[in-house]
């Protein structure tokens, strides 16, 4: 039989409060920015603040102990032995719980450039978008590009035309820059709803990029069906869509093809059969995502005429 390991709750009390940002960037993990919060690059599902960390797939969250336990797959005295350093002693940096709250910034979009030329060059040429497709966004007012770093910028608009939300996406070559503007309302994410009364569907997509790549590959009366881009895997924007606007009969949920988006579907669709909304079905890429589905179609129209019969 193993020893037991002790530890006081002195001790226990200092791991939960060892801040969870200096730690894992310690031990080599890659954060992401996600608005105030970090969001880890090995799983974008979990984003950390402080010693508090929240899964958003499986909508779970706690202090720093569980996080190491969970991400490292240890035992309760190892993930407190290495919170505090283990042997060597060493001493992260504690996050105090009587520290000031954070203030919330006021949600503000940043300054739009005087064109768009680089969005629709991105969004045209890397991700082969429709152009007829970005322009519509554009008109909308859903999309623009941002002055200073020249990002794409998703807007979210509330039911009185009231932008509450934007998601910047960079559009520099390989960069995988994203990040929802600060104070953006969870609720109100890039969405576009049909202007036609008649019960129309929902779609569902994780990000912007994949929400104008399904139009382009379903250009056929698209107006006449609403989208959302969840900016993650959130079901908030879909039931306030849900809640705002009663001619949306059906969800269709368009999330990735991998095992987060799966698992993340599955639980939308329980979510909403709790709230006694039936009509929901699913529509899965043929690859990861319908971005990448919409390039493997170009490439082979592109290819298509070189091809020689034999």
């Amino acid at each position: 039989m193993s020893d037991y390991i002790h530890f006081t709750d002195e001790q226990k009390e200092r791991a939960n409060s060892v801040d969870l940002v200096d730690f894992l960037q310690r031990q080599g993990e890659k954060l992401l920015p996600s608005g105030r919060d970090k969001r880890l690059a090995s799983d974008h599902s979990i984003t950390v603040r402080g010693n508090r960390w929240y899964d958003h797939a499986s909508e779970e969250g706690s202090y720093a102990i569980d996080l190491v336990k969970r991400l490292y797959n240890l035992s309760f005295p190892e993930a407190v032995s290495l919170l505090l350093g283990g042997e060597q002693g060493v001493e992260y940096r504690q996050h105090s719980k009587f520290s000031e709250p954070e203030q919330r910034k006021p949600f503000a979009l940043p300054p739009a450039h005087t064109d768009m030329r680089r969005v629709f060059a991105y969004l045209i040429k890397q991700r082969c978008i429709s152009r007829e497709v970005v322009s519509e966004f554009a008109r909308e007012k859903l999309l623009f590009e941002d002055a200073e770093y020249h990002n794409a910028v998703f807007v979210g608009f509330d039911e009185k035309c009231v932008a509450r939300h934007a998601h910047k996406k960079s559009t520099a070559t390989g960069s995988a820059f994203r990040i929802n503007v600060e104070g953006s309302h969870p609720a109100y994410s890039f969405h576009y709803v049909s202007k036609n009364p008649s019960p129309n569907n929902l779609f569902v997509f994780e990000a912007p990029i994949d929400l104008l790549s399904y139009i382009s590959l379903h250009p056929q009366n698209w107006k006449n069906a609403s989208y959302v881009a969840l900016n993650g895997v959130s079901e908030q924007p879909v039931l306030k869509l849900l809640e705002l606007y009663p001619q949306l009969q059906r969800v269709t949920l368009c999330l990735d093809n991998d095992k987060a988006g799966h698992k993340a579907a599955s639980r939308i669709h329980e979510t909403l059969r709790q709230q006694r909304f039936e009509d929901v079905v699913y529509d899965v890429s043929a690859r990861k995502d319908w971005n990448e589905d919409l390039k493997a179609l170009y490439s082979q129209e592109q290819a298509a005429p070189s091809m020689v019969m034999t």
